[in-house]
């Protein structure tokens, strides 16, 4: 969405959404130069908004302290593991992964991140610890992501043919059925 647009659609509605300053400070930051028009249409927010005709909306501050605990422990096993082993992990799959998976637990102040935290430690513990771990067992079962350029730049539809045959017999065991 341009500058122009953003500025009519404040002045319309009579406020300017986080979303939409979020915008226009990215617009600003990448453009390496404005236009007069764009400029004209900042000079007009600028305006309204020190008139009173444009409020800007709050923007209402909150974590999900679900995201701190999970985090922390994964970021422990993940540790624990890669320093006893050569396997590498993705902490950021493994966090989405349980998260996805668990409660949020949404707070706004630090008296309600406090009550949160020490909600979870109480009921939701073992649930956390169960997922994390279910989470961590799913990222190292998967196979290895396979790179276009491991079959190589074939030059014929018979090389491709071979290449991903190749490559299939050495990857077969990963893929496995387990009985």
């Amino acid at each position: 969405m341009s500058i122009e647009k953003i500025v009519e659609q404040a002045l319309q509605d009579g406020y300017l959404t986080p979303s939409m300053e979020a915008e226009v400070g990215r617009i600003c930051n990448t453009a390496s130069e404005l236009s007069i028009e764009e400029y004209m249409a900042l000079d007009r927010l600028m305006g309204a908004l020190l008139t009173g005709e444009v409020v800007v909306l709050p923007r209402k501050q909150f974590i999900n302290v679900m995201e701190e605990l999970v985090l922390s422990d994964v970021i422990a096993r993940v540790a624990e593991i890669e320093g006893t082993s050569d396997q590498s992990l993705d902490v950021g799959d493994i966090a989405a992964y349980a998260l996805n998976r668990l409660p949020p637990l949404y707070a706004t102040t630090e008296e309600g991140a406090h009550f949160q935290r020490a909600r979870a430690k109480d009921q939701l513990y073992d649930l956390i610890s169960k997922e994390v771990q279910a989470a961590i067992d799913r990222n190292l079962d998967r196979p290895e992501p396979v790179h276009p350029t491991a079959l190589g730049k074939p030059s014929s539809g018979s090389e491709v043919l071979s290449n991903l045959s190749n490559w299939l017999q050495a990857n077969a065991a990963n893929f496995e059925q387990q009985p």
